[in-house]
């Protein structure tokens, strides 16, 4: 199987001779070793490979993430008619209320013209005049003082009835609502 190979001792201090040689070994491998040239690492090099990827194949979308965008999208359409909305009704607001400020502006010319086409002194002097109206006399003025507390008096009140007489005409009318509801 295996063959054994002889091999031959080596040592470095067969290549020096005697006369040569100090006794130190430490100056001799420094020597050797400075004068023996190095070999040349050379670092592998690796080939480019890239690695395989495992693609996943497409799947089907989910019927739910269809409706929800969906919706969403409805949603979205649907705040932006709002918003065209809103900006009409803002539009229609401001002309009314131009012409609210128009209209105050003729209420407060009409009132006036009103208040002018109607002199209630001469209006008096017509009725005085023809007899429809007369004027008050002294006995008629009548004159009424608000300066006390307010007090009310009921004239010709029942008083209630206390104790067991209170109690049977309590229980009387109670019984005759009873028969006036249901008849």
């Amino acid at each position: 199987m295996a063959t054994a190979v002889k091999r031959r001792k080596y040592s470095k201090y067969d290549t020096i001779p005697f006369p040569m040689y100090d006794g130190s070994a430490a100056r001799q491998l420094e020597q050797e070793e400075v004068l023996r040239p190095r070999p040349l690492v050379r670092p592998r090099e690796r080939a480019v490979v890239r690695p395989k990827v495992r693609v996943r194949e497409a799947g089907i979308v989910s019927p739910f993430a269809v409706v929800g965008f969906l919706a969403v999208l409805v949603f979205a359409v649907l705040l932006l008619f709002s918003y065209v909305q809103l900006a009409v009704i803002s539009d229609q607001v401001v002309s009314l209320r131009s012409d609210l400020t128009g209209l105050k502006t003729e209420e407060a010319k009409l009132r006036a013209q009103y208040e002018l086409a109607y002199d209630l002194e001469s209006i008096e002097q017509n009725l005085t005049d023809s007899g429809a109206m007369v004027k008050p006399q002294n006995g008629q003025i009548i004159y009424v003082d608000l300066s006390e507390p307010d007090s009310v008096t009921y004239f010709q009140q029942e008083e209630e009835a206390t104790g067991v007489e209170g109690a049977v005409e309590s229980m009387h009318s109670i019984f005759t609502e009873i028969v006036e509801y249901f008849s």
